[in-house]
């Protein structure tokens, strides 16, 4: 059985921190992006399989909350929940941890498998439809994130 369990690992970099010395916000987004290419790659979409597939993922939508600062030099690890998926949509939970085993920030994203002859959207190839049916069923059994879902808005 393919194995199911995913992470992906990056330090802070220098280029990365801003004037109030921590993680810039777009550098999250920049971890969070390394993590969804890492992640294609654990399903089985690689750059050979891209290529050799004619397909390959876009992120469609994206909610990021931001819980603790980072530091340059840190090292992050992303884990993986897999909220929903479809024939050719996965939506997806990533949790960004410190080193203390400390929350850092949550990204939930709405993933497209998209066919790149014709730049439309289309069912994942059956070896990658495998694997996300594993994880599918693997993660079905974990609690849902308490940030997962959650809205912008000001409290009234």
């Amino acid at each position: 059985m393919e194995q199911t369990i995913f992470s992906y690992s990056s330090d802070v970099l220098h280029e990365w921190v801003d004037y109030n010395g921590h993680m810039n916000d777009s550098a999250y987004s920049k971890v969070f992006s390394l993590a969804v290419d890492s992640f294609m790659e654990h399903i089985g979409l690689d750059e050979e399989a891209r290529s050799s597939y004619g397909y390959t993922m876009f992120t469609l939508e994206t909610h990021i909350c931001y819980l603790l600062e980072a530091h340059e030099g840190e090292r992050l690890t992303i884990t993986t929940q897999l909220l929903d998926t479809d024939e050719k949509r996965i939506h997806i939970f990533f949790t960004m941890w410190n080193e203390n085993r400390e929350l850092v920030a949550t990204s939930e994203q709405m993933l497209m498998g998209i066919d790149t002859n014709s730049g439309k959207a289309a069912p994942f190839p059956n070896d990658v439809a495998e694997v996300v049916e594993k994880i599918a069923l693997a993660d079905s059994q974990l609690e849902t994130p308490k940030q997962a879902g959650r809205r912008i808005g000001i409290r009234r």
